[in-house]
């Protein structure tokens, strides 16, 4: 199982569930002849913090890949970076008790202009920072191509639109296609 853990953006807000970036990596996946299930485990509006309450009864069931997409919505809030990566290593934490631990895939955010460029660096270094600590592998930037394209985003400008979740799901499966074929042939 590959359980992807999240916020709106991995929940496919605003789109059909079929169209959400989760069930579009179930069709590469399927495509590639892997025996992988997905599992969208996004929430709109989830901080941090609450992907880390969530965690232990996500993994309940013995899992391959944990895709953990979170702070989005705790760099909109303007959430404390600290805390932010205090969350994310507490959800690896966790991840890590399942014998065998799951494969680690951290999906990096970006935090808006806003709260300055300060806070833009000290967000920013959280996902690297913690990939790097934890062995995970990391996608570098979710949106990369999607973000500030108005024609694959929705008219709030920060979900994507069925088209912008195609983009998304080719980010994603980058990073996780080689993790599967590596999995599958051990």
């Amino acid at each position: 199982m590959v359980l992807f853990v999240g916020t709106s953006l991995t929940a496919g807000y605003g789109l059909d569930p079929d169209e959400a970036f989760p069930a579009l990596v179930q069709r590469k996946i399927d495509a590639a002849g892997l025996r992988y299930r997905v599992v969208n485990a996004g929430v709109s509006g989830e901080t941090s913090a609450g992907a880390r309450r969530r965690i232990g009864w996500l993994m309940r069931r013995p899992i391959a890949v944990l895709v953990l997409e979170t702070g989005a919505n705790d760099g909109l809030r303007g959430q404390d970076p600290d805390e932010t990566r205090k969350n994310v290593q507490a959800i690896f934490d966790e991840a890590r008790k399942q014998k065998p631990p799951p494969r680690l895939v951290l999906v990096a955010m970006e935090a808006l202009p806003n709260y300055g460029m300060d806070y833009r660096r000290r967000f920013r270094a959280i996902y690297p920072d913690v990939a790097k600590a934890n062995g995970a592998t990391l996608v570098p930037f979710l949106l990369d191509g999607v973000a500030g394209d108005p024609r694959l985003n929705q008219r709030d400008g920060i979900h994507p639109t069925a088209e912008g979740d195609v983009r998304v799901a080719e980010n994603v499966w980058k990073v996780l296609k080689p993790i599967l074929k590596a999995s599958a042939s051990s």
